[in-house]
C-alpha cells in the first residue's frame, strides 16, 4: 500500500513515518510511505502557499496552483493512487471505511489543508474523497491523516505481528471488543477470571462473546442499531438477563 502525505509540515509526517507499526510495515516493504512538501511547487521566490479570499473575511487561503502540482507530482509516482482530503465537512472515517480503504490497495494520497481551506478549484477537479475524524475543527489536517493511515496500516497482512489481532478490534463488527488480561493471575486482589485460564477455548470463546456484547451495551448501546444480535448473541443476552434477574 502506498500512502503519500501532502502537508506544508512534512517533519511531522517523517517523524510518524518513523517509528512502531508504520516503521516495521516500511521495513518488511508491505508499506511505501511519501511526504511531499507542498511548499516546494511555489513559483515565486517566497514561496507563497497561500492568499487572502476573495470576496474578504479573515484567514488565508492555500492557494491553488502548488497544491495543484504537488497532487499531479503525486499522481505521477502512482497513477492509480485516490486523493483524498482531510476536512470536517468529510464523510465520517470509521473502522467500516479503514477496511474499504485497505482493500483496495490503489494507493491513498492525502491532503492536508491548512490556514481557512483550500481554493474550491482544487476540491471540484482533484479530489476523490473528503474525510473527517469528527466534528471538530484542528489547525491542520496532518494529525488526521496520520490516524487513518494508522488505521489503515494495521489491516494490511503481515504488517502487525497477528493479521487475527486486527479482525477482533472494536467496531470490526459493529461489538466493541471483550476485556483483556495478562499476568499475574491476581493484582490487588482482582483475579483473572477462571474461564481464561480453563484453556477450554469453546468457553473462552463464548465468554469473549458475552465480555463484548456487555461492554458494548453498557458504553455504546447505539451499535446494537447498526447491526441486530445473531442468534447466538441473543442467546447470551438472555443468559445475561436471567442471571441479572437471580440478583435481584
Amino acid at each position: 500500500m502506498d500512502f503519500t502525505v501532502l502537508t506544508l509540515f512534512p517533519e511531522l509526517i517523517q517523524s510518524f513515518f518513523k517509528h512502531g507499526m508504520i516503521l516495521r510495515g516500511i521495513e518488511k516493504k508491505l508499506i511505501d510511505a511519501t511526504c511531499v512538501n507542498i511548499r516546494d511547487f511555489s513559483t515565486d521566490r517566497h514561496n507563497t502557499v497561500d492568499d487572502r479570499p476573495y470576496g474578504g473575511g479573515s484567514g488565508m487561503v492555500m492557494k491553488v496552483e502548488p497544491l495543484k502540482a504537488a497532487i499531479l507530482s503525486a499522481k505521477k509516482k502512482a497513477p492509480e493512487s485516490q486523493v483524498i482530503l482531510m476536512t470536517p465537512q468529510g464523510n465520517r472515517f470509521s473502522q467500516k471505511k479503514a477496511w474499504e480503504l485497505a482493500s483496495k490497495n490503489t494507493g491513498l494520497i492525502f491532503i492536508c489543508g491548512r490556514y481557512e481551506g483550500i481554493d474550491e478549484r482544487i476540491y471540484t477537479t482533484l479530489v476523490d474523497e473528503e474525510l473527517s475524524i469528527g466534528d471538530y475543527v484542528m489547525t491542520g489536517g496532518e494529525l488526521a491523516s496520520m490516524v487513518i493511515i494508522d488505521s489503515i496500516a494495521r489491516l494490511i497482512p503481515g504488517v502487525l505481528g497477528s493479521d487475527e489481532s486486527c479482525r477482533s478490534d472494536s467496531f470490526t463488527d459493529d461489538r466493541l471488543e471483550y476485556a483483556q488480561y495478562t499476568r499475574p493471575e491476581v493484582f490487588e486482589r482482582q483475579k483473572v477470571p477462571d474461564v481464561l485460564l480453563s484453556g477450554n477455548h469453546e468457553k473462552i470463546r463464548l465468554w469473549r462473546k458475552k465480555s463484548s456484547l456487555e461492554r458494548t451495551f453498557l458504553k455504546r448501546p447505539d451499535l446494537f442499531k447498526k447491526t441486530g444480535l445473531s442468534k447466538e448473541e441473543k442467546k447470551i443476552v438472555l443468559q445475561w438477563c436471567q442471571e441479572l434477574e437471580s440478583l435481584c
